[in-house]
Order: structure tokens, then sequence, then C-alpha cells
């Protein structure tokens, strides 16, 4: 019996192994990858390829986070971490998010609103969260996109270097994904920062886009009036509705937002949140494929901090 248990376990670490392989291979090919905003083909399969990597991901992360679960001595069935709220306060402008954060969840779309693209989901199942434990997470973030402030327009056109050396000038940081993903859906992992149906109308997304004039933006005599030409964001807080579970507003929507990639591959940055036009809108996929120095008309930002005072001392 002993050396069949032996042999299971074994199995259990050669699977696990073999899964850890395939993903490093996957995210080896992603560094080779470029998108064109502008080629709607190119952009769905970039998308369908980031999504598998995810699912990926999370099956793994599941897997050792089952087996770390079963050698606790004693372990019970605990969905919650036990971490308190300790009275953590943030600056002016920025809101408080403190919860128990879901790592690994399914969020199987019931219907969609492209069958064969699979990138706007209508309505999706009650989010599943796999694993016994959640991490709990405790960070302030920006109530609005950069410059933090209702009723004016989202900054665009940073890179990530250039976000990230904004936040810190004011004793801030970038958001991580995994930080903008828990302020998005909240302790309920909605797949939308409102709930289970896509809906337009609460943030600023699905709005018909104007198509880039390449050359314009090349031509350094031209570039500014395209890139002006090009932008239809909102005033932060005009969609009153798309605020998170959190209070926090346009996360979804509006502009894309540079956060830190945990992972750091293929690249430190990723993208969260979307912008104006027909995208995924929801809150935990993310766009890996440009790099730090990326620039584009609809990519903006929001700032982190460590929240002080209660156990934060």
């Amino acid at each position: 019996m002993r050396w069949i248990g032996r042999r299971s376990a074994a199995v259990g670490v050669f699977a696990v192994f073999a899964l850890w392989v395939v993903r490093e291979g996957f995210a080896q090919r992603t560094n080779t990858i470029r998108l064109d905003p502008s080629d709607a083909t190119q952009m769905i399969a970039m998308l369908r390829a980031m999504d598998a990597r995810g699912a990926m991901d999370a099956t793994i992360d599941a897997r050792m986070d089952a087996r770390a679960d079963s050698r606790a001595d004693g372990a019970s069935d605990v969905r919650h971490s036990d971490a308190r709220p300790s009275g953590l306060r943030c600056p002016d402008g920025m809101l408080l998010v403190e919860g128990d954060y879901c790592i690994n969840v399914e969020q199987r779309c019931l219907r969609w609103l492209d069958p064969e693209e699979q990138m706007r989901c209508a309505e999706f199942a009650p989010t599943l969260c796999y694993g016994r434990r959640r991490r709990h997470m405790a960070f302030c973030m920006d109530r609005y996109e950069w410059p933090n402030r209702r009723g004016e327009l989202p900054t665009v056109r940073v890179t990530w270097h250039t976000a990230r050396r904004m936040c810190e000038q004011i004793g801030k940081r970038l958001c991580t994904e995994r930080e903008w993903t828990f302020a998005c859906e909240g302790e309920q992992t909605w797949p939308y920062l409102y709930g289970l149906r896509r809906d337009n109308n609460i943030c600023h997304f699905d709005h018909q886009t104007r198509r880039p004039d390449r050359a314009r933006l090349a031509n350094p005599a031209t570039a500014a009036d395209e890139y002006a030409r090009l932008y239809e964001a909102v005033p932060s807080g005009t969609y009153e509705r798309c605020v998170s579970p959190f209070g926090l507003n346009d996360l979804t929507g509006n502009v894309d937002e540079w956060v830190v990639n945990e992972s750091g591959r293929p690249f430190q940055s990723a993208l969260k949140g979307g912008w104006w036009g027909p995208i995924r809108a929801r809150c935990r996929p993310a766009t890996y494929s440009h790099d730090e120095n990326f620039i584009y008309y609809q990519i903006g930002f929001r700032c982190c901090s460590n929240p002080t005072g209660g156990d934060a001392g």
C-alpha cells in the first residue's frame, strides 16, 4: 500500500510539473507577440491566447493550493482567511480595498454576444471560487483614473515606465494586477464590476471607435491631431453607476490602465479594464502583449499605495 501511495504522489508531482513546462513554453512564445490594435483578427487571437494562459495558470495554482491544504494538520473547510478589518486609512482621493481575494475562479459564460469570437459575454453563471483559502488583501487605490479628479479627462499616451514614475513622485505606486482585479470584482468575484450581466449603459465601453490613420500617427507633424481625433474617453465619474464593490469609479471601460504584472512574463507590464471600444470589459482578464515602452491613445493608469493606521502601524 505504501508503494501505491508513493507512486500516486509521484504521478501527481509529474502532472503538475508537466503543466508547468507547458505554461513556461507558452509564456516564452508570447514574447514575440506584437499587437496591432486596428487588426480585429489579431486582437481576437491574442485575447484567446491570454485567456488560455490565465486558465492554465489557475489550474496549476489550484493544484498547488490543494496539495498544501491536504498536508495541513487538522485542516478544515475554510473559505475565507481569518484576517479581520483592521481600521486602516488611506490618503484623500483614495479608497481602502480590504477583504479576502479568491486566487482561482471559474467564470462560465452562459450566452455570448459574439459566439464566434467569444470576447463579450452577455451573462455569466455564478462564479465558483476554487481552493480552500483566500488571500487577505488591504491597500489603497485612487478613486479615479489619473489625474484622479472627478470631472477631468483621464490622462493617456503614457508608457508603463512613465505611469510608474508619476505615481512614485507623489508617494504612491502602480497597482499590481491582483490588486486591480480584487478592487474591481470584490469578494463577490463578479465577472463585471456590477454583477453577472453585461451592461454598456453602466460603464463606458462598446462605443463605436474611429479607425486610426497610421500614417498620421507616424508623422510628428500630424500625430498630436490624430491622437486627439481618436480620443473618446469621458470625464472621470461621468458614468455614476460604474462603481466597484469598494466604491472605485471607471475600472472597466473608458481607458486601459497599466498595472504591474507580478509574474514578470512576458513583461513587467500588463493592462487591465479595457477602454471605450468593443472589449471584454471584465475584471479578471488582462492584456500581456505590450511591453513597458508601449504607448497609445487609449492607455492610462491609476495609482495604489499602502494604508496607514491600524495593524499597518
